[in-house]
């Protein structure tokens, strides 16, 4: 594992370069110096949205990182056809070790907090906390999207993504499918207009859409043929042994708030739960101050 093209991008004290993990090359954003924050993007999004965080992070004595998630870039399909759990959690592993570290705090949004519950679960010697947005954990989550029907209104693109039609609708019309998520699922805000283009403009590069729905349809196909990799999944979806702490946008038209209700019994080494007030799926966008400083809090307490 190695760092390669350091450097290549800067934007107020946020560098880019690309780390070399898990049969990958992960490009990555990175900011300050201290102990280790991997920040976890999920879809439609990338990297980029973390920058406020990662920025307020080094301020506060970090070395935050928010690598771009498997799938996400052109050279960045899964080597082994693989984009489940316990695939996004052996990455996050992968590029603990490759960034030079032991253990790592981490904070996971969408299919990013799969990916950061997932390492825990593997490995919580190696995960100092854990936070998780808008993707609540356990077996609730699965049972909603087949038995109750709020989850499965606000899931219908993951039933679509099963479909070849995604390849063709979503890019349509200057990406509106992508509009129109974004729109559902944080109703009160609206993302800047240079912003909306760079998240485009990564979703647009060549097979990466394709990749990132390789999440949804491993997430309804079937279960793995290798026994090794079933125990594995199985391994990625055991009791989370790290603190951690879950926030959900009050106004979240994505994930509904109330399947994080009982989540603490599958965390224990603790869990607070907290709903934000005023925020939607994209709430460390939305409401930066309030989240930034709930998770600062969090990370910085013995």
């Amino acid at each position: 594992m190695s760092l390669t093209n350091a450097g290549l991008w800067n934007d107020e004290g946020v560098s880019q370069r690309t780390v070399a993990a898990n049969g990958l090359e992960f490009p990555v954003l990175e900011a300050g110096e201290g102990p280790l924050v991997l920040c976890l993007h999920g879809f439609p999004d990338h990297a980029r949205s973390w920058t406020p965080l990662l920025r307020r992070l080094a301020d506060q004595g970090y070395r935050a990182v928010a690598p771009t998630m498997r799938g996400y870039w052109p050279g960045g399909a899964a080597p082994d056809g693989r984009y489940g759990g316990s695939a996004l959690g052996q990455d996050v592993l992968a590029l603990i070790a490759a960034l030079g570290r032991d253990t790592a705090h981490l904070v996971g949004h969408d299919i990013g907090a799969r990916a950061a519950y997932s390492a825990a679960s593997l490995e919580p010697d190696r995960i100092g906390k854990l936070v998780g947005l808008a993707v609540p954990y356990g077996p609730r989550l699965l049972t909603a999207f087949v038995a109750d029907g709020d989850q499965q209104r606000r899931s219908w693109y993951m039933f679509y993504f099963q479909t070849p039609l995604a390849e063709l609708s979503v890019p349509l019309d200057d990406f509106a499918f992508i509009d129109r998520l974004w729109r559902e699922w944080s109703p009160s805000y609206v993302l800047s207009d240079a912003e909306r283009a760079r998240l485009k403009a990564s979703l647009a590069q060549p097979g990466v859409l394709t990749q990132t729905f390789g999440f949804y349809r491993q997430l309804f196909g079937a279960p793995p043929e290798d026994p090794a990799i079933q125990a594995l999944e199985a391994r990625a979806n055991g009791p989370i042994n790290v603190p951690s702490l879950y926030l959900h946008g009050a106004e979240d038209g994505c994930m509904a708030a109330y399947l994080s209700e009982g989540m603490e019994e599958l965390f224990p080494k603790g869990l607070e739960r907290e709903i934000v007030p005023r925020a939607g799926h994209f709430l460390h966008l939305e409401r930066p101050d309030e989240v930034g400083t709930r998770i600062l809090g969090f990370l910085g307490r013995s």
